[in-house]
């Protein structure tokens, strides 16, 4: 899931007319909210998106109910263990449902140039047991950003290796900043953080050959080093990096009290509102540019239980036209799943500020989503990985543990 929360959950229920060959059908789609208000909630972008397509298809309806991402994933999992699964669900993973035989395929809902625009990285991950179940609907990367006023203010310049971030960021608390690198690793977003700095280590957290490789040696060394070389020099700031949250240090850098952190497109907006002059470089490596950068993707699937296939793949194919993936990258600061949109973006002036992330997402490593396990296996990740760096705690025996209790959720992966 690309992690932006909201703290509203809405639904809207519209009306149209035109004609597409069928009567009578309402789809039900479950979205997750973007905005971080009701003023830019995903909420106007769906009533505007529903209400042109319903005017164009006589006898569809679409009903689309918003909720926040800290919601969202829990209220599709209740719908369907309470036999009332949505037509539709645009949420964070897609694998446990596409394991129980939940989900259409994709081939079976959409036209094939729709099928064939997505970015093959993207449709790749959307597979399960070699079939495509999950449809890529936003994505992002992350690159390091600082601020360049405290930067100016310490003498320093914008770090490429781990021994230069380390360094800079001692020079940014001898300035009296309070977070020199801020290290989120508390429950909400741990495993966002702990994957970006393991590809920078040179590992993440499958092999190869797509297993499970948390406590390899390059992992305990990247978290060896963040605990020795940042948090048990001070340079992490005044919150233990295993209780920060992502939203807190990204609203602690909006607020000017961050001189680095590890963010992606949101920032920008969070920051440039509060006045925050800010630049953007590629996350650092052990000895140079890492080589990999986290990415994300958020999906939509569709559901067996009503039926409706045909009606799902008319209105996706809807959703998917290069002017709607447009619009909603554009409004919320994210990345198109499209080749052509992605293309448009690139060449576009006033998509300048997303090209960095845009750059990167062709190269990007994403979250194990087509595990069936990954679900369990994140969230473990969230609420144990921060033990890493504490005072009493050891990268070895954290990793360890999360290995095995990887292990054995993936052996019981069908996938």
């Amino acid at each position: 899931m690309i992690a932006v929360v909201s703290a509203m959950g809405m639904t809207a229920v519209l009306g149209g007319c035109g004609n597409t060959g069928s009567s009578d059908v309402t789809l039900r789609l479950v979205a997750a909210d973007y905005g971080g208000s009701a003023a830019d909630s995903s909420k106007k972008y769906w009533d505007g998106l529903v209400k042109e397509y319903e005017a164009e298809h006589s006898g569809v309806k679409v009903e689309v109910s918003v909720y926040s991402w800290n919601d969202v994933d829990r209220k599709v999992k209740e719908m369907v263990a309470a036999g009332k699964a949505p037509d539709m669900a645009q949420i964070g993973a897609y694998a446990d449902y596409a394991a129980a035989h939940k989900l259409y395929q994709v081939s079976d809902l959409l036209s094939i140039p729709v099928q064939a625009s997505f970015l093959s990285q993207l449709s790749e991950a959307g597979q399960w047991q070699h079939a495509q179940y999950g449809i890529p609907f936003a994505a992002s990367t992350r690159v390091l950003f600082y601020n360049k006023t405290l930067f100016t203010r310490a003498g320093i310049t914008p770090p490429s290796t781990w021994s230069e971030l380390a360094a800079d960021a001692k020079a940014l608390k001898a300035a009296g900043v309070k977070y020199p690198y801020a290290l989120p690793l508390g429950p909400e977003e741990a495993q966002a953080e702990a994957m970006q700095w393991l590809l920078s280590g040179g590992d993440g957290y499958t092999d190869d050959a797509g297993t499970y490789s948390i406590d390899s040696a390059q992992n305990i060394e990247t978290f060896t080093w963040l605990k020795d070389e940042l948090v048990g020099k001070g340079l992490t700031g005044p919150v233990a990096p295993d209780r920060l949250n992502r939203a807190d240090a990204f609203a602690a850098f909006a607020d000017g009290r961050v001189g680095m952190l590890d963010g992606h497109p949101t920032l920008m907006r969070q920051a440039a509102k509060k006045g925050v002059k800010f630049g953007m470089v590629p996350m650092p490596g052990r000895t140079g540019e890492s080589k990999s950068a986290m990415g994300v993707a958020d999906w939509m699937m569709a559901f067996k239980q009503n039926g409706h296939a045909e009606q799902i793949g008319d209105f996706l194919d809807f959703v998917y036209s290069d002017k709607n993936v447009l619009d909603f990258s554009r409004e919320y600061g994210l990345l198109p799943v499209t080749g052509s949109a992605s293309d448009a973006m690139a060449r576009s002036t006033k998509d300048a500020d997303l090209h960095p992330f845009l750059d990167q997402l062709t190269t990007s490593e994403l979250y194990p989503v087509g595990k069936t396990s990954w679900a369990a296996v994140s969230a473990d990740i969230k609420k144990t990985v921060g033990r890493a760096v504490t005072p009493a705690g050891s990268p070895a025996a954290v990793l360890s543990r999360l290995q095995t209790a990887a292990t054995t959720a993936d052996s019981r992966d069908v996938g």
